[in-house]
């Protein structure tokens, strides 16, 4: 592939793949960068009994989306697409509900968080699907953050459980 002035960086796949790839990496950066925004939302406005516990594991969920966010991000450009984190576009095209203002029990960002990674992961395991053919190499990113973000749902999920159950 060659250099345009739409695509500076050539890409290793043909067009179709490159922007079918592209979309899936765009969609899935977009959600890794709210999602570390809204757990570190949670980190800074959490209070409650089990503050400190919820607290660090907020900080874990911000380090994993703030480092598959790069890698994602760092995938696209090296397919040939540019990247786009910016505030605008994640809050524009996020499919990740928004935290609610001020400050918030230990029990709601339990189930806040939960229904997050909950909606991420069932975007990003149909982006696994329609990268199959396209970039098996972003698809095999693809599986391997599912197996990560399906922990961490998991053990959220666990916690709010464990309060629904009190």
């Amino acid at each position: 592939m060659t250099a345009s002035p739409t695509h500076p960086i050539p890409s290793t796949l043909d067009d179709t793949a490159r922007d079918i790839t592209g979309a899936a990496l765009q969609a899935t950066l977009v959600d890794m960068v709210d999602l570390s925004l809204i757990a570190k939302q949670a980190h800074w406005n959490l209070v409650g009994r089990q503050f400190h516990d919820v607290h660090l594991h907020l900080d874990e969920l911000v380090d994993t989306a703030r480092q598959f966010s790069d890698t994602v991000a760092e995938r696209a450009a090296a397919v040939g697409v540019s990247p786009d984190g910016r505030a605008a576009t994640v809050a524009a095209t996020s499919g990740v509900a928004a935290p609610q203002a001020g400050w918030v029990n230990d029990r709601d960002v339990i189930a806040q968080v939960f229904e997050a990674l909950d909606g991420v992961v069932g975007r990003l395991r149909p982006r696994i699907e329609e990268t199959d053919k396209t970039d098996p190499v972003t698809q095999d990113l693809f599986i391997g953050m599912v197996g990560e973000l399906e922990k961490a749902r998991w053990m959220w999920q666990a916690q709010n459980i464990g309060y629904q159950n009190s």
